[in-house]
């Protein structure tokens, strides 16, 4: 069995809260007094293009918030969906660790918006740890489509083998396995140590 040379992370839900999923919609929503049944109804509609980075996000806001007025500013919601963005120090510790050891070639894959991502990468010190990002805003794919890792796998030139896939949701490690990579899902950090040891994977 071939060793593990190379990992790829999700960020939100692994090494950062979610960037904009439902529990952070939500929050923002009652924050500003927003119908969620309207919103949700706008939002399902854009999200995919949001994600793959086809619009922008203050084309995004224009299309799910900012279509009638409202009693605050564009600025001032997109602050606030900054702020929901929180690290988890443990697992980012972790990720670092393994960054330093030099023995693994770092890199993403995750679903985001270009500019939450972008704002996540340098608020958080991700170019630090990771030297690649296939984040669906850059390479207008998303996870679960078995593209993303496809592109992921060619442009590092890794055997699918010598991979492993972090992810906190089952469905988003199915296709990677189908390709042939590793899998964890992650549950807690200890958990997660546990399982890359298993591979021979450690700082």
């Amino acid at each position: 069995m071939a060793g593990i040379r190379a990992l790829f992370w999700d960020v939100g839900g692994v090494l950062l809260t979610n960037a904009w999923d439902h529990s952070e919609r939500k929050v923002a929503l009652e924050h500003f007094g927003l119908d969620q049944e309207e919103f949700h109804a706008r939002h399902e509609m854009v999200v995919s293009s949001f994600e793959r980075g086809k619009i922008s996000l203050d084309e995004y806001l224009q299309r799910t918030v900012f279509y009638r007025k409202r009693t605050f500013s564009r600025e001032e919601f997109r602050e606030y969906m900054y702020t929901l963005s929180q690290p988890k120090p443990d697992s980012l510790a972790f990720a670092r660790a393994l960054a330093e050891s030099g023995k693994y070639f770092m890199g993403t894959i995750n679903n985001e918006s270009r500019e939450l991502n972008l704002y996540r990468i340098e608020k958080f010190g991700l170019r630090k740890i990771f030297r690649l990002f296939v984040s669906s805003c850059f390479v207008g794919l998303r996870k679960p489509e078995s593209g993303i890792y496809k592109l992921a796998i060619e442009i590092t030139q890794f055997d699918p083998q010598d991979c492993c896939f972090i992810d906190d949701r089952a469905l988003n490690l199915e296709c990677a396995q189908a390709l042939g990579m590793r899998t964890i899902q992650m549950q807690s950090v200890a958990q997660l140590r546990g399982e890359l040891e298993k591979l021979g994977v450690a700082t």
